[in-house]
């Protein structure tokens, strides 16, 4: 008998928007409010990733440091990321999303998120959710605290293939033997959906829209 898998990422398939804007918003105030006087050098930041003096995954952990700061008390991050799950789940869901999973569950398909955002969050969203495991971009963590540096790669574009892939071999998971669906509204993760036994783009921006046209894939609009 098949094991059937169900991937979803996270930002704009599972939630309405991205969520780690709304992360820092959360918890800057309740944590280090004074930074917040360092946002015009965000902005700046930003401007260095458009013009692509800084990549993505940079550009993550900068955010992470300028608004958070260097070391970060873990006990304090997982209070604020469990805040801010919450939050979202009342706030930044789709529902239409929301009764895939549960389709794809009542079918006892496992259901794993892949995220690029961080895992600091990203697993008090999926705790809340009931989702089985989470693939994400890890924060590096030194003892009771959490730097902003990535621990390993930015879970994003053919590094979360990777990363899933690897997640796939640690969990003794024999590929010939699982069905496996791919959920995701970007085209960035064409990687993966195209490694997917079955590709779902959902409520897809243009060029992902244009793939699965191409592709024969299906298309879900949630928004």
């Amino acid at each position: 008998m098949m094991q059937g898998i169900s991937i979803y990422d996270m930002d704009k398939t599972i939630t309405g928007k991205a969520t780690f804007g709304p992360f820092l918003a959360y918890a800057v105030p309740r944590y280090r409010p004074w930074r917040l006087i360092l946002l015009p050098v965000l902005v700046i930041m930003i401007l260095g990733y458009a013009l692509k003096i800084v990549n993505r995954a940079q550009l993550k952990e900068i955010n992470l440091r300028l608004l958070l700061g260097a070391v970060i008390d873990s006990a304090a991050l997982k209070k604020l990321s469990s805040e801010f799950a919450v939050q979202t789940l009342k706030t930044n869901l789709l529902q239409g999303a929301l009764a895939r999973i549960e389709a794809d569950r009542a079918e006892g398909r496992n259901i794993i998120l892949a995220t690029a955002s961080y895992d600091f969050y990203v697993v008090e969203i999926a705790r809340l959710l009931g989702i089985d495991d989470v693939i994400a971009t890890k924060a590096t963590r030194r003892g009771s605290f959490t730097v902003p540096t990535i621990d390993g790669e930015n879970c994003y574009g053919a590094a979360k293939l990777a990363m899933v892939e690897a997640w796939v071999v640690r969990n003794k998971i024999k590929r010939s033997e699982t069905h496996i669906r791919f959920y995701s509204d970007h085209v960035s993760d064409a990687p993966c959906l195209i490694w997917a036994d079955e590709a779902f783009a959902t409520t897809p921006h243009a060029p992902l829209r244009t793939l699965a046209r191409e592709r024969g894939w299906t298309v879900f609009d949630w928004a």
